[in-house]
């Protein structure tokens, strides 16, 4: 073995440990463009979906199938027609769409009976079921055209789908509805995802798609992604964009984020298939990859409560360890989890430090000051700190000091000034460690 990758591969898969444990239970929707399949992405995409089942994820998978339906039209010599970003289906369109729809599901379910040595799907028992989970009304007539078999969800059998998911199944939905009288609709993959989505309240619905994400700049391709757009933002965005009518324009996948995201789905997701393992990105990592439209922010600095004493233990044990940090506890985090700062992104303490006041001197010193190695550059030690000035400032404190001994210099580039230990308060005094020889650091407020 290198060695190399024992010293890459354990650091990372302790930094997964706390997403696995968030995500063990939830419920996703997940939603693939027909074009990853056409590009040929599906033996992998069903591997990633795979680890996510294996993890503990309850799975809803919807698969489109626009590239397929154009397509079969195409080899029949029939026109493919289109209003208001919504294929027009008659009874040739409908043919096809049922054709595709019944290979595409055959591919589907052989990527999960995959079962090779030496791949992700070894051992993997994923279990696909389908059935007519959605009744379906006709999109009918508008602005004069006739949509004929173009249909939208009206209901999803949501009790049926969750006793499916319960078993340990992945459900599979089809862009198929049905009417009470049995006729068929050719539907959309974004109504079926976001319909069953707000129905089953599930945790995450990830569209799979064509396009990278929301621009900051929407009207700039080669500005940056922005990768989290708070539900009040993404609805204003949405409103200043115009009607979409093409899976490339910024609000065609957007305005399913927002509509699921107001029906209670707590985050929605637009991914870029293009990216190999873009799905585990998203789940898996702090930043992501993508857009992710959610309905307040996920990362919150805050003072720290009795739900947080493990991860806070969690993020600060490896800087004990190697003695940047002065050993702790656990009873005495419970003991001083009052005095504690967080800074937490969806449910993972990823900085913490905490502020212990000297009323009698004016001053209080700011101790456990942690930031993850894996979010470290992006400013949230300068965040923790401005957060701990402001409770002391709170307190009727006028400076505030630290003991280091490794990281004296962050700490001076941020207006500390280095003293002399006689100057800590007699508190204090009496508990310094003179063989760990720290430095004192003092910053007026």
């Amino acid at each position: 073995m290198s060695l190399v990758f024992p010293h890459t591969f354990v650091p990372w898969f302790r930094h997964v440990a706390p997403h696995i444990h968030a995500y063990r239970g939830k419920t996703f929707v997940v939603a693939i463009a027909g074009e990853l399949i056409a590009a040929g992405k599906l033996d992998r995409f069903a591997q990633d979906l795979a680890i996510l089942h294996a993890m503990g994820i309850k799975l809803v998978l919807v698969h489109g199938f626009r590239p397929q339906v154009t397509e079969q039209l195409r080899v029949k010599g029939h026109p493919a027609r289109y209003s208001h970003g919504m294929r027009i289906t008659d009874a040739v369109a409908l043919d096809c769409a049922q054709e595709a729809a019944g290979q595409l599901r055959f591919e589907i379910e052989a990527a999960f009976s995959q079962g090779l040595p030496n791949t992700p799907m070894a051992n993997a028992i994923v279990r696909v079921v389908s059935g007519n989970f959605l009744t379906a009304r006709p999109v009918g007539i508008v602005d004069g055209v006739d949509f004929m078999h173009s249909g939208v969800v009206r209901k999803v059998d949501a009790g049926a789908m969750r006793k499916a998911i319960d078993t340990g199944a992945l459900v599979l939905l089809s862009p198929f509805g049905f009417s009470p009288t049995g006729e068929a609709f050719n539907l959309t993959m974004e109504d079926v995802a976001t319909s069953a989505a707000v129905a089953l309240q599930a945790d995450k619905l990830l569209f799979m798609t064509e396009v990278p994400g929301i621009h900051e700049k929407v009207d700039d391709a080669d500005s940056p992604i922005d990768t989290e757009l708070a539900l009040a933002e993404a609805e204003r965005l949405l409103a200043a964009l115009p009607a979409p009518t093409q899976p490339a324009d910024p609000a065609f996948y957007l305005r399913h984020c927002v509509k699921a995201c107001r029906g209670g789905v707590e985050r929605s997701h637009i991914l870029p298939f293009a990216v190999d393992g873009a799905l585990l990105l998203e789940v898996f990592t702090h930043d992501g990859i993508g857009t992710m439209v959610v309905d307040e922010k996920l990362e919150s600095l805050r003072e720290a409560g009795a739900d947080d004493i493990g991860g806070i233990l969690q993020l600060i044990e490896p800087f004990e360890s190697d003695g940047t940090l002065v050993k702790r506890s656990r009873t005495e985090i419970e003991r001083d989890i009052g005095h504690y700062t967080v800074i937490e992104h969806d449910g993972v303490i990823f900085a913490c430090a905490a502020l212990y006041a000297y009323p009698e001197a004016r001053t209080g010193e700011l101790a456990a000051l942690t930031v993850s190695p894996n979010v470290q550059g992006q400013g949230d030690g300068e965040r923790i700190l401005k957060r701990v000035e402001q409770r002391a400032k709170a307190m009727g404190l006028e400076s505030i000091f630290v003991l280091t001994t490794r990281t004296m210099h962050w700490f001076i580039k941020r207006g500390f000034a280095s003293v002399d230990p006689d100057w800590l308060p007699e508190a204090r005094k009496r508990k310094y460690n003179w063989d760990r020889r720290s430095q004192v650091l003092v910053k007026k407020l």
